[in-house]
């Protein structure tokens, strides 16, 4: 990762970036004093000793430099960074002016989230290797108290002129998110460190690392299928892999759908009947009213926010990856949202939708500007990520299953959320907060909202089964 030339794209700085150190002052001090006294009491002896600073001094500044060093940050070229994958990026150092850089300050900034465990300068296709402060035991987050990361430390090196020295850093992406690197700066000394640069500081670059997908299988059919073609089967006849039964052969029935054994046993023509296959849309819910927990990382306790966004990927991948169409909604204040579509495609545009999702508290009701007019299809399944921490959440949910709407309430609350430690009435409160929680929970069930905690694979089959049942029983209209 080391270039061999610095980019052009930064044009050299004047001299004016540059200042004296306290050496430059000593030297000069020492050799004006040396020479002042030889000559006023006579002694050569004393300007010959003040020859040696004199003529090293100016020796040393007999170059100026002219420009700053250039500072920039390449980040790793590995691929999609997943949680839990390992990271990699480059702080490099550049010397566009035409005298060698003696001393190199290096020093940045990392987020807690990507743990750097080692760093090394390359120059020339050889690794210096700068011992790491901490070598990390197995990804704990910056909630549960973890040491201190090896990037957090100046780093020193050399860079001689029209060439380049990398900082790499190698570690490890412990939670999903756009994590900083950065913001970096480099001091530079020169002139047998008489002179100094002033400090260079260049921007973070942002590394994108994506949710870990945990395993979901949802094998229940959908409650009711919309589009032309898909994996679910509807109960209109048509052109699917479903039998629906056998019927007497008719016109604009084709002929490689006649069963021929039926045809004779009955002497006259039959063919199978089918049912279609149909996708379904699938409408995601995030509920960012309200966050609670401490996030521990991709190896530790996940909090209501790491729990929605990885149910999110997981649902997403699921119904994508069986040819459905699936939209993103965010319930809070910015009321973002995602369009519908199928494909691998939206999957990737999920992913990288997911990592902007933020809790944002806020006073007043967002069901209306969430909801807008004709944004939910009346054959959507849709799908709430909610802690239900938030009365406005229930009632939510209250609504849509009142408009009609096939509504599954997934529950984020973490299952280990400890109880306040303080002495008092702090424990009391809490018991009450759970069972006035609890109450609000049965009352949603009442009014047929089903509420079911994500625990992976399999969380929703019983649930689906149930409203499918609920879509395909008859419905009584009044008069």
């Amino acid at each position: 990762m080391t270039g061999p030339t610095v980019p052009r794209s930064t044009e050299p700085e004047p001299a004016a970036g540059w200042a004296p150190t306290p050496a430059l002052g000593r030297a000069v001090l020492l050799a004006g004093l040396l020479l002042v006294a030889g000559v006023l009491l006579g002694r050569v002896d004393l300007i010959v000793l003040a020859a040696p600073f004199a003529l090293g001094t100016a020796y040393a500044l007999r170059r100026r430099p002219t420009a700053l060093p250039q500072v920039w940050i390449t980040p790793g070229d590995d691929g999609p960074l997943v949680e839990g994958g390992d990271v990699t990026a480059a702080v490099s150092v550049g010397n566009p002016d035409t005298v060698d850089y003696d001393l190199v300050v290096l020093r940045t900034r990392v987020s807690p989230w990507l743990r750097i465990f080692r760093a090394a300068f390359a120059r020339d296709g050889a690794a210096d290797v700068q011992p790491a402060a901490t070598t990390p035991t197995g990804g704990q987050g910056p909630a549960s108290g973890a040491s201190r990361s090896a990037a957090d430390r100046p780093f020193v090196t050399s860079v001689p002129t029209g060439s380049a020295v990398d900082l790499e850093l190698v570690g490890r992406a412990l939670r999903w998110g756009r994590h900083p690197v950065g913001p970096a700066g480099a001091r530079v000394a020169t002139a047998g460190g008489l002179l100094v640069s002033r400090a260079v500081i260049i921007e973070p670059v942002r590394v994108r690392v994506y949710p870990r997908t945990e395993p979901f299988e949802a094998v229940e059919a959908m409650p009711r299928a919309a589009g032309l073609v898909g994996a679910h089967h509807s109960r209109r006849p048509g052109e699917g892999g479903e039998l629906a039964g056998v019927r007497r052969f008719g016109p604009g029935d084709r002929l490689r759908r006649i069963d021929w054994r039926v045809s004779l046993r009955a002497r006259q023509l039959h063919v199978a009947a089918t049912l279609s296959d149909r996708d379904a849309e699938v409408v995601v819910l995030l509920d960012v009213l309200a966050e609670a927990g401490r996030s521990g990382g991709v190896d530790g306790a996940a909090s209501v926010l790491d729990t929605t966004v990885r149910a999110t990927a997981a649902i997403a991948e699921h119904y994508l990856h069986r040819g459905d169409r699936v939209s993103l909604l965010e319930y809070g204040p910015s009321a973002r949202r995602l369009r519908p579509a199928a494909g691998r495609r939206q999957y990737l545009t999920v992913l990288e939708w997911l990592l902007d999702v933020r809790v944002t508290s806020s006073s007043h009701e967002p069901y209306d500007q969430v909801f807008g007019p004709q944004l939910l299809s009346s054959d959507a399944l849709v799908v709430v990520l909610t802690p239900l921490l938030d009365e406005r959440s229930a009632q939510m949910l209250a609504r849509l299953t009142r408009a009609g709407r096939f509504v599954v309430a997934v529950d984020t609350l973490p299952t280990d959320l400890s109880s306040p430690k303080d002495r008092g009435w702090a424990e009391v409160a809490y018991r009450l907060w759970r069972l006035d929680r609890e109450i609000m929970i049965g009352q949603l069930r009442e009014h047929g909202v089903p509420v079911v905690r994500w625990a992976g694979a399999g969380s929703l089959d019983q649930v689906l089964r149930d409203v499918a049942r609920l879509a395909t029983a008859p419905r009584v209209g009044g008069r």
